[in-house]
């Protein structure tokens, strides 16, 4: 096995995540960050619209509101993490 560089870590190692990797010839598993960027996207910008619509039309619902607004700032700190790990190159 060579010895890994600093580089091959923030890189991303192929399939760390997967603990069947390799097993019977399988391909290592890949990180679907691409995916997971346009998913963060979609919600933070759906939830934040609902959140919107809810609390202008539906004042008994604030509650509902309030829990949109929260996935909202979920998606949002997904987007930014997921946005920070692609910038450092790590495949996917």
């Amino acid at each position: 096995m060579p010895k890994r560089r600093r580089e091959d870590y923030e890189r991303g190692l192929p399939g760390y995540h997967d603990p069947l990797a390799g097993v019977g010839g399988a391909p290592y598993g890949r990180s679907a960050l691409t995916l997971r960027l346009w998913l963060a996207g979609f919600g933070l910008v759906f939830c934040t619209g609902a959140a919107v619509l809810v609390f202008l039309n539906i004042p008994e619902l604030a509650w509902l509101a309030w829990a949109l607004v929260v996935l909202a700032v979920t998606a949002a700190i997904d987007l930014v993490w997921v946005a920070h790990r692609k910038r450092r190159g790590e495949p996917g």
